[in-house]
Formats: structure tokens, sequence, C-alpha cells
């Protein structure tokens, strides 16, 4: 009797040919991303921002600060129409993107507003910053001595009350006869706003500080 096992059976493996594929996709094309000019077919855009009469020498003063990061950072040409007392912008060949003109003009429309520079530059930078303007009456209805003391409450003493509205809900706040005007994001203007309103309605500027500190106490643990 042999212990030998049973040898197994070997089979041979006939390699298939690959069948031809029916339908072959096409490869992807490569596109170059679009230069600004481009999504615009190429046309030039313009915006034009009005000067205010009281705004005339400022823009003078300060002409090189707002032009330098609007020409060489932002890549937008600006310039000066004296005839129509407008500020011209308008896109060139190497904007690297299209959305810069807005933030331009939103730029040189804020320190026509009132805002400082170095404010408003700001809105050059950061995409979440807006500017919100209203005016008194808008809140309340007043007349002669009443509105006086509602612009008197809003500055406070030596501009104290603004500027402790200003640092509590870091935004800025201009306040030209009977409009305001307030530059920040968007949560933080409606915490200055809902403030402002106090004031114009006649809350004590103390009242209105001790709700301050509650809210941005409220906000820094937040963030």
């Amino acid at each position: 009797m042999s212990t030998e096992a049973p040898a197994t059976m070997e089979i041979e493996t006939v390699p298939s040919e690959p069948k031809p594929e029916s339908n072959p996709l096409p490869p992807k094309p490569k596109f170059e991303p679009l230069k600004a000019h481009e999504m615009s077919d190429g046309r030039v855009q313009f915006r034009k921002v009005s000067v205010p009469p009281h705004r005339y020498s400022p823009l003078k003063k300060y002409w090189m600060d707002i032009y330098t990061p609007v020409y060489e950072q932002m890549k937008i040409d600006i310039r000066m129409n004296l005839k129509a007392r407008k500020v011209e912008l308008k896109t060139r060949q190497d904007t690297p993107d299209i959305s810069n003109l807005q933030k331009c003009a939103d730029f040189v429309q804020a320190f026509m507003l009132g805002f400082d520079v170095p404010d408003a530059i700001a809105l050059l930078r950061l995409d979440e910053l807006y500017v919100e303007s209203f005016e008194i009456k808008d809140v309340k209805t007043l007349r002669g001595e009443h509105l006086s003391r509602a612009i008197g409450r809003l500055s406070g003493k030596g501009g104290k009350t603004k500027f402790a509205i200003e640092n509590a809900t870091k935004t800025r706040i201009v306040i030209a006869d009977t409009k305001i005007h307030i530059l920040g994001s968007f949560a933080n203007i409606k915490i200055a706003r809902d403030s402002l309103c106090s004031l114009i309605l006649g809350s004590p500027a103390g009242k209105v500080y001790s709700k301050l500190r509650q809210v941005s106490a409220r906000l820094a643990e937040r963030f």
C-alpha cells in the first residue's frame, strides 16, 4: 500500500485579452484660471464716489495715503476728477480679483463719510466689515434743543461716550450732525447701534455703560 499523496491536478491559465472599452471617456480638459479682466469679457469696470464739499480739503491732505494702497496693493487705477468732483476707480489688466474694485469703492466711500484712513483701510484688508448709516430721526423725531441734547448724549463730554461704545464693541463711529455712521462687523454694529438708539431715546449714559459691560463680557466669552 503506497503512502504517497495523490498529485494535485495543475490547471494551465491562459491570459485573457482585455476587452476593448465601448465608450472611452476623453481626458479631462485643463483650463487656466481666468484673470480678472477676462471674467468681464475684457471690459473695464468703473466706480465713481462723490466728494462732499466738507471732505474736499481732507481728501487733498490724505490723497497719497488713499492712493498708495488702492493703486499698489489692490491694483486698481484711481484718479480725482476735479470737474465732476468725484473719485474715479477702474480695473486694470493686472487686477488680481474683480472684487477689489468694490472694496476700494467702499474704502473711499468710508473716508468720505468721515472715517480716518487707518480705520477705513480695514475695509480693504478684511471681508466681514460693513458701514451702516442711519439718522437720529429714524429712531425718534426730535427738534430744536431736544435734538441738540440727543447729539450731546451720543458724544458725551469730550467724546467720552462715543469712545466708550467704540472700544466696547470694536467699532468706529462717526457722528456728523444728525447722521450716524458705524464701521465694524455685523454683530458689533448691532450692539453699537442698540447703545446709540438707547441714548437717543433718552437713557442716561451710566445705564448704557452697564449694559455695554454685560454685552462685551458675553462677547468675550463667545470668542
